[in-house]
């Protein structure tokens, strides 16, 4: 009886046969799915080289699952969110305030819709939320304070100067704790004012002094410390434990009739005075959640 033995060339071509098959995996579901194909990616990739890849994990219903790339719709307009902030801060540095200020409006509308539009499209993501921060930390960190510093606080030197700080420095702490309590506090509230109202705040009050300058010659002095003491309290509501109303399921429930012609009430005071409506209200929801606080405090 022999032994039928495979050819040469056969043998030698098996190694070779069986990168193939690894190779080809992603693109082969017979073989090995491709989300088996990521996890291997992610653990035996050294990362080395030239790549332009995202290879991320989470845990899903208990398992691990990873995966490559980004969501594109949300993470760009994340991205013009990003580059509204970059351009109020070289417009600060330009002098020119009223294009600062709109843009860090205009930041504040698109960090609004890329959340809207991930969830929309089930295209959420870790990659997503760290952007997202990151985003948030340069328009509503760094742009406001750079702003009213240039505007306002440069006369003070070194005041201003930590006066400035401090507001950036507090919108860092509010997003990283943001980003460590999001599984566990109640998404219906926002502990600590959310970084995009309280730039709105600072930004609103830049644009009411532009467009209402009669007065700020006779008090320069005033006015220094009364934006310094401003933007610090600003910063301060961030870190602050004081619970603000998130919106977030306002959209999913009924209200009653009369809410709706209150609202067209509101916008109506709003368009008379557009950066004077939007500084009360923005004044009123901070108080809000101060009120809040204080009474469940003393009940």
């Amino acid at each position: 009886m022999t032994n039928e033995q495979p050819p040469k060339s056969q043998a030698n071509d098996a190694p070779l046969n069986d990168r193939l098959l690894q190779d080809t995996a992603a693109t082969q579901p017979p073989f090995v799915d491709e989300h088996e194909f990521n996890i291997r990616l992610a653990d035996n990739d050294s990362y080395d080289g030239l790549t332009f890849e995202v290879i991320e994990a989470e845990v899903a219903e208990g398992k691990r699952v990873v995966s490559r790339g980004v969501y594109l719709a949300p993470n760009l307009i994340t991205t013009l969110s990003l580059l509204s902030g970059f351009y109020s801060i070289l417009a600060s540095t330009q002098g020119e305030f009223y294009k600062a200020s709109l843009a860090i409006f205009l930041s504040a509308i698109l960090d609004g819709a890329d959340g809207r539009v991930a969830r929309m499209l089930n295209a959420q993501s870790p990659f997503g939320e760290q952007y997202d921060s990151l985003a948030d930390m340069l328009a509503f960190g760094v742009a406001p304070a750079i702003l009213i510093y240039s505007f306002a606080l440069q006369p003070l030197g070194r005041i201003g100067l930590g006066c400035a700080f401090v507001f950036t420095a507090c919108g860092a702490f509010r997003l990283a704790r943001f980003n460590v309590q999001v599984a566990t506090v109640d998404k219906k509230y926002f502990v600590g004012l959310a970084s995009p109202l309280a730039a709105i705040l600072v930004t609103a009050a830049v644009m009411v002094a532009i467009d209402h300058n009669e007065w700020i010659g006779q008090y320069d002095t005033a006015v220094m410390f009364l934006f310094a003491a401003w933007v610090v309290t600003c910063g301060l509501l961030m870190v602050s434990n004081v619970k603000y109303y998130s919106f977030k399921e306002f959209d999913k429930k009924k209200v009653p009739f009369v809410v709706l012609i209150i609202g067209v009430l509101i916008m109506s005071i709003v368009l008379y005075d557009i950066p004077v409506g939007i500084l009360a209200i923005g004044i009123i929801y901070a108080l809000s959640g101060i009120v809040t606080t204080v009474k469940a405090k003393m009940g």
